[in-house]
């Protein structure tokens, strides 16, 4: 059974899509036509010229992706309570970002998160094993998201078959790598202020609408998301609409493997490279820190609003769960069919539902090109100058080097695209996050916080936590063996959860304490410098200024 085509109307999202479009890349063009695009500093950072409140507003838009947006409001009507602790995990993790590495990190790097890797280590190996993490992280990171644009916009505009996705994954990697070659950090930074605005206001406006129809009391909502999915004929099992308020009716019988998946988000956005490179888009360390107090607002909001818009739709949608689930994109459709039925269907629920599409499809572009920009970032500053070049490399050649990867990382993502398209989202993110937490997330405090750390310490941290929680999740049952897993019918799995990071971030730390005690200590002059200056920001102007 296809619904699709009774949800609005594909030409108007068409519309609202294209318009978005043109209105973005206007923009672009408009606020890079006086920058130096052959400039290193202007291609990767915006030669550091953001305000603290406009980078925190960047920060939301890349952070808040499709997985946020479509994958909790539908966890929520599903799961009630139990899918709302996503949403608790990911702002969380904003705290650990906030107090222990926005500021120093600032202070400390110029362009990646290798050059605080690398600061008072031996450059090559420390800068070699960041970047392959860096890639790895972006790759899996971008796979989400170009996944979630196949499914998403052929739920809108009712494109059936292989074909017409695997085309819009293509579309997406196109208008991707417009972005960034046309805008570099500057444009890319644009497109995510512009696409926060749109997405926490659009879900704003709506969660204000949800509670306006039950006299803004946010106890009736639930008590009728309850009342309609306990209809044996709207939930997806008997007394659906009891399971959503009690805690845990979802992870109670693992609460082990919640734990594993609790520690993947909450210590996984300290490590994601996207997020770190945009602390170096504004000129001082305080601005830095007010960034992230502004992108806590806002992202803490917008999941506030994830919850009403969650229950919203298991209250509003006619026929519950079991019509949210006869979509293509099943609990990914339930923000979408929440707009088409918010104003009772008809023309007012499609221009609402082409509107709240466009937004998603914001989403996803903006996400992606953040992606984008920091693997080539990775790419060029650390593997090509720094690792092939002995940090030599004219800075014009750099930047040549960087839009050139954009194209290549543009295309694997393509590529990869049109593989994952039919893999779960949320399993993808969670992925990311996990590698981020392990491989990233120890070297990185260790760096800043530990006067002992060394060069093995921080190879070992990296390589270590890389590879186990790639092997973890390679052996776990989101990969083989289960109902949701990626090969349901093989059955190779001997890792009991699906996200590994209770094992693999204590190995990342473990490896690096090893690493570290089993060798000499390295560059105290290095060591000296880079305590004072990610405390206090000494030097750290020079050092975005050359």
């Amino acid at each position: 059974m296809n619904q699709t085509t009774q949800l609005g109307n594909p030409l108007v999202n068409i519309a609202i899509f294209a318009l978005f479009v043109v209105i973005t890349l206007t923009v672009v063009i408009r606020v890079t036509s006086g920058s130096n695009k052959k400039s290193a500093s202007s291609f990767y950072t915006g030669n550091a010229q953001f305000s603290g409140r406009q980078n925190g507003f960047a920060i939301a838009g890349d952070y808040l992706s499709a997985a946020s947006f479509l994958g909790i409001v539908g966890a929520i009507a599903y799961s009630g309570y139990d899918g709302l602790l996503y949403s608790i995990g990911f702002l969380v993790a904003w705290l650990v970002a906030l107090l222990l590495v926005a500021e120093p990190l600032r202070n400390t790097g110029k362009y990646t998160m290798a050059d605080v890797l690398s600061f008072r280590m031996r450059q090559k190996p420390v800068r070699l094993a960041a970047a392959i993490s860096t890639l790895a992280v972006s790759f899996f990171y971008l796979l989400a998201q170009m996944a979630g644009a196949g499914s998403l916009v052929s739920l809108l505009l009712g494109l059936r078959g292989e074909f017409a996705q695997n085309g819009i994954v293509v579309l997406v990697g196109i208008l991707m790598i417009a972005y960034v070659l046309i805008g570099g950090m500057k444009g890319t930074t644009w497109v995510q202020m512009i696409k926060a605005v749109l997405l926490i206001a659009g879900a704003g406006i709506m969660s204000v609408w949800v509670l306006a129809m039950f006299g803004f009391n946010l106890s009736e909502v639930m008590g009728r998301a309850v009342e309609v999915n306990n209809d044996p004929a709207n939930g997806l099992v008997a007394q659906a609409g009891d399971k959503l308020l009690p805690p845990m009716a979802k992870y109670g019988s693992n609460p082990v493997g919640f734990i594993s998946l609790s520690i993947a988000l909450v210590l996984g956005t300290a490590g994601l490279p996207h997020v770190l490179m945009r602390f170096y888009t504004v000129p001082t360390a305080k601005e830095a820190r007010r960034s992230v107090t502004w992108a806590i607002g806002l992202i803490g909001a917008f999941y506030l609003f994830t919850l009403v818009l969650g229950f919203g739709a298991a209250a509003l949608i006619p026929g519950g769960q079991q019509f949210i689930d006869s979509l293509p994109g099943k609990v990914n459709a339930a923000a979408p069919a929440l707009a088409y039925f918010l104003p009772g269907g008809g023309t007012g629920g499609t221009i609402l539902l082409a509107l709240i599409a466009g937004v998603a499809f914001a989403t996803i572009l903006a996400v992606v090109a953040g992606l984008t920009i920091t693997a080539s970032a990775s790419f060029a500053h650390d593997i090509y100058n720094s690792v092939m070049k002995d940090g030599n490399a004219d800075p014009a050649q750099e930047v040549k080097v960087a839009r050139m990867t954009v194209i290549v990382i543009g295309a694997l993502a393509i590529f990869g695209g049109v593989f994952a398209k039919s893999m779960n989202i949320a399993f993808l993110v969670a992925l990311a996050f996990a590698v981020a937490a392990s491989a990233n997330l120890p070297s990185i405090l260790f760096s800043l916080y530990w006067k002992r750390f060394n060069t093995r310490g921080s190879v070992w941290s990296i390589y270590g936590g890389l590879i186990s929680a790639i092997v973890l999740i390679i052996f776990s049952p989101a990969v083989s063996g289960a109902k949701g897993a990626m090969f349901p019918t093989m059955h190779f799995a001997w890792f009991p959860y699906d996200n590994p990071a209770l094992v693999s971030v204590p190995i990342g730390f473990l490896l690096g304490i090893i690493g570290t005690l089993t060798s000499k200590p390295e560059f105290p002059e290095r060591q000296a410098e880079m305590e004072v200056r990610s405390m206090t920001g000494a030097g750290a102007e020079k050092a975005i200024a050359h």
